[in-house]
């Protein structure tokens, strides 16, 4: 599911709760809304809205961590490639054709995986099915050095495509985890009967209905980053290509 339609749903589910909320409070019995019956509501909702920030906090925590974490792998990624370039510029001639493959897997893989006009999931599945790394490892295999400086630049040139194979796989893996159903469902139970209990006690009136709609607004995005940062090649908030790119300007030199 998208990371907008999470957005309304969520939106839709807490501010509705208020609604219905303010709608119902004129319609119960009015020892239901006595003082004491108030005093228990409130103290339940506290409860309900201290688990929800929780859980909301570690949740964004998280997919902070790891979109951070996913974007440390690219420049990691990144710089690899210009260390296996200049490894293949010191290996000589022999290795310009392999060069020449890397630099334009690497562009395609790019234009691929962060295109123009992106629609959606195209992020990840261009991720999944561009696998530069394992065609130039097989084809960087092929190499025959012919002295000792050229064994050991062998050695690190595979050593390095190697490991960008490892983050190429990483990447994939991370970026397939995504908030658990389950836990998104018990979220929205939880902010709807929260935004229930503030309608019920709340004057009906322009301005509480403008408080209320920001408030649901404002949990609401926060359903929206945790997904977004979930999943960034995918959604409107990304992983910046500028590390790739600056690889790739350092391959075409």
């Amino acid at each position: 599911m998208s990371s907008t339609a999470i957005f309304i749903i969520a939106f839709v589910t807490t501010f509705g709760g208020a609604i219905i909320g303010s709608v119902i409070a004129p319609v119960l019995p009015k020892h239901h809304l006595s003082d004491a019956s108030k005093d228990t509501i409130k103290l339940g909702a506290g409860v309900i809205a201290t688990l929800t920030a929780l859980v909301l906090g570690l949740l964004l925590g998280a997919a902070k961590s790891s979109f951070e974490g996913m974007n440390i792998l690219v420049v990691q990624s990144a710089a690899k490639i210009i260390t296996i370039d200049g490894a293949m510029r010191q290996y000589g001639p022999e290795a310009n054709e392999l060069r020449i493959f890397f630099r334009q897997s690497l562009s395609d893989s790019i234009r691929e995986i962060w295109p123009d006009h992106q629609v959606p999931n195209s992020g990840l599945l261009a991720l999944e099915s561009t696998n530069v790394e394992d065609a130039f490892l097989n084809r960087a295999r092929n190499l025959k050095p012919s002295n000792d400086s050229q064994r050991s630049l062998h050695s690190q040139i595979l050593q390095l495509a190697q490991e960008l194979v490892q983050n190429h796989w990483l990447l994939v893996e991370e970026n397939l985890s995504e908030m658990p159903t389950v836990l998104f469902v018990i979220l929205l139970c939880w902010m709807a009967i929260l935004y229930t209990t503030y309608g019920l006690f709340t004057p009906r009136n322009a301005t509480v209905l403008a408080v209320l709609f920001v408030c649901a607004f404002s949990v609401s995005s926060a359903v929206f980053l945790i997904n977004e940062l979930s999943r960034p090649f995918d959604g409107i908030i990304q992983i910046s290509s500028a590390p790739m790119l600056n690889a790739l300007q350092h391959l075409a030199r």
